[in-house]
């Protein structure tokens, strides 16, 4: 369908029909450009940010779950003594 195909067949519609088809065609534009926006890449570097793996040097947090987990049993356990 060409494009003055489907400005005719827009303008054969009754008035209430081409509001709805106006707001049918608002709502697409909002879904996809949130989605357009989303796949986007990043701004900024993370392979090479100097945040990534500031930590990585600390040998307490060489086993991060054993660490989370102790600190979570000496949060925990103070606070019901």
């Amino acid at each position: 369908m060409t494009q003055q195909e489907l400005l005719n067949e827009f303008l054969s519609l009754p008035p209430e029909a081409q509001r709805q088809l106006m707001d049918f065609i608002a709502f697409l534009r909002q879904k996809y450009v949130v989605v357009e926006l989303a796949s986007q890449s990043p701004d900024f570097d993370l392979i090479n940010d100097s945040f990534i793996g500031m930590w990585s040097d600390r040998q307490d947090l060489a086993d991060s779950t054993a660490w989370v987990r102790g600190v979570r049993e000496n949060e925990w356990s103070r606070s019901h003594d």
